[in-house]
């Protein structure tokens, strides 16, 4: 295993023979549509993808768009994806995600090594950090063939709507995941949500809780990058509360939040 290094100027760990990616800041934005580039800007992202391997919209100048390799649907346009930081399959242990299995996801990874470019590991629904799951299975894999996996990707969505201990307990889950595989980190979704269960968080929880995860996370040494889930607006109606834009594209209450919340003391 390569060992850990700050990357000059950056505060980003990285493998010492692996690419490293400057960034300004850790905060990203889950979405792209047309349209979003003022919110974007007025965000503070310094980083922006889509769950897919192209851009579907202009970024503002200081944005980087980072693809991603879905699942299989998006091989076929692999050798066309450009940058320097690649993340690999979203959620691969849910069917109604990218539903590929660990033996298949080990057979494709060399064709994400072959981009050259810094790679995330592929980002589990839940878990990561379990002994025998998916993305352990997938981590020790990828290390018994001597394949290269640069950063770990990972969600989080917390019931305890409690700011306290929702930041307490996001903060154990990540550093669990750090622990377990050495591995700078990336949480590429998170929120507090019972949406499954028909239980959003309000409005005024999740800023709350944003105001204290934030600079948490910017705080963490292991931490390279976070983005809140979602950059978009909710189109289908129901609860707004953890959307980050409005039906204008600009910032919502809770996205003028998160652009103001890694300002906040801890």
């Amino acid at each position: 295993m390569a060992a850990l290094v700050l990357a000059p100027l950056t505060g980003i760990i990285a493998d010492d023979d692996s690419p490293s990616t400057p960034s300004p800041s850790k905060k990203g934005a889950a979405g792209q549509t047309m349209g979003v580039e003022k919110a974007l800007r007025e965000s503070g992202a310094s980083w922006n993808y889509n769950w897919q391997p192209q851009p579907k919209a202009p970024l503002p100048e200081g944005v980087e768009f980072v693809p991603m390799i879905w699942g299989k649907r998006d091989l076929p346009a692999i050798d066309q994806v450009q940058g320097n930081v690649l993340l690999g399959f979203n959620e691969p242990d849910r069917e109604k995600q990218s539903n590929i299995s660990v033996e298949e996801a080990l057979e494709i990874w060399p064709k994400l090594e072959a981009t050259k470019m810094r790679l995330g590991s592929p980002s589990p629904a839940g878990g990561p950090a379990r002994v025998g799951g998916w993305l352990d299975r997938f981590m020790t894999g990828a290390k018994e063939r001597g394949y290269r996996v640069d950063f770990v990707c990972v969600h989080w969505y917390g019931e305890n709507y409690d700011p306290t201990a929702a930041v307490n307990n996001l903060k154990k889950y990540l550093t669990e995941v750090y622990e377990r595989y050495q591995k700078p980190v990336w949480l590429t979704e998170f929120a507090i949500s019972k949406h499954d269960k028909g239980l959003p968080a309000t409005l005024a929880e999740q800023q709350a809780f944003m105001e204290k995860a934030l600079p948490m996370l910017d705080s963490l040494p292991f931490l390279e990058r976070y983005s809140w889930f979602v950059f978009g607006f909710n189109k289908k109606g129901g609860p707004q509360n953890w959307y980050l834009l409005d039906a204008n594209n600009e910032l919502s209450e809770i996205g003028k939040t998160y652009s103001t919340a890694s300002q906040a003391k801890k």
